[in-house]
């Protein structure tokens, strides 16, 4: 039984994990109060941390009907996020481990989102490539197994879910921009506007949104925003941005020849990125599974199946687990 505590960014998320069974999984969010700034302030995002880290782990363990003496490892995001958020999640997992003298596992934030694509889909073939899209990170993942890894492409610039942030914020629309421009381009047209596609015809496999939102606001800068058509504005620059993610996922499928994409992370909730993935994956010999929508975005019952894959690797961390803001993902030693 694995608790997992993850704290990377502006969620605080504790969970019980069992044998790939989620006993409890507890999130609580702060984009409610973020929402007024445009965006994550990382300073307010790590003292909210402290004010409810010790609640959502009380409640995580006790909405499970369990206590800490049945707590057998912990397992903490400890990489890949804002440094003073991460640092509330590693100190509260190093004071539980040190207190039921437990096994202490660092959790790449990466890696946890693979696992939420694996806990959403047991039968998830290895090998695959992993699409793991938010508002922090684009980046392609070859999955060779359980814990090893090979990362593909990233993004040179903004992550896409910071383009449809920007995007969003330029057009008026609100924060997070994600989930309003979803919506949006429900009722617009996604051939109104011809955006750029990024990186067409290069064989990496990375990922550029910064031109595609620059587009987006040096087409439209200085028009009056009533007058604007924003449910097309919304419905072409989301197309544009589905089919780069679309066209370098399969680009990289075929590199690695494998039989089977996964796509996980906040943005994987889109709908029109989950459209377009089931209608062409199919097509072009692919299976195609996307993480289950309540473990899209950050959540600790991720953080959990990842740290129970690494101790059966015996990998453990000692008491002076540090945290690191921008870490490459790495296979289990």
């Amino acid at each position: 039984m694995i608790l997992g505590i993850e704290t990377s960014c502006d969620e605080t998320a504790a969970a019980l994990v069992a044998d790939g069974t989620i006993l409890s999984n507890v999130v609580a969010s702060q984009m409610d109060l973020h929402a007024k700034f445009g965006g994550i302030v990382p300073e307010i995002a790590a003292r909210k941390h402290v004010e409810a880290i010790g609640y959502v782990i009380k409640e995580a363990i006790d909405s499970a009907g369990k206590s800490l003496a049945d707590v057998e490892a912990v397992a903490v995001t400890s990489k890949y996020g804002l440094v003073g958020s991460l640092l509330v999640g590693v100190a509260a997992a190093k004071s539980l481990a040190y207190t039921a003298r437990i096994p202490l596992v660092g959790i790449h934030h990466i890696e946890g989102h693979i696992f939420a694509n694996i806990l959403s889909h047991p039968e998830l073939p290895l090998p695959h490539v992993c699409l793991t899209v938010s508002g922090g990170h684009s980046m392609l993942v070859y999955v060779k197994g359980l814990c090893r890894y090979e990362v593909m492409g990233n993004t040179l610039d903004d992550a896409a879910g910071e383009a449809f942030d920007k995007v969003a914020k330029f057009l008026g629309l609100g924060f997070p921009g994600g989930p309003v421009i979803d919506r949006l381009s429900a009722q617009g047209d996604r051939a109104a506007f011809n955006f750029p596609r990024p990186l067409r015809g290069s064989k990496a496999v990375d990922f550029s949104f910064s031109g595609l939102k620059t587009a987006v606001v040096n087409m439209f800068k200085g028009r009056d925003r009533a007058k604007l058509p924003l449910a097309d504005i919304a419905a072409s620059f989301q197309e544009a941005v589905v089919d780069h993610l679309v066209s370098k996922t399969l680009q990289a499928a075929s590199q690695k020849d494998v039989s089977a994409i996964g796509v996980t992370g906040g943005v994987a909730m889109n709908r029109r990125l989950r459209e377009v993935f089931a209608e062409t994956c199919p097509r072009e010999g692919y299976q195609v599974f996307f993480t289950s929508p309540d473990l899209c975005g950050d959540n600790a019952a991720m953080v959990a199946a990842a740290g129970s894959a690494r101790l059966r690797y015996r990998e453990v961390d000692g008491l002076d687990l540090g945290v690191v803001a921008h870490a490459p993902l790495e296979s289990v030693r």
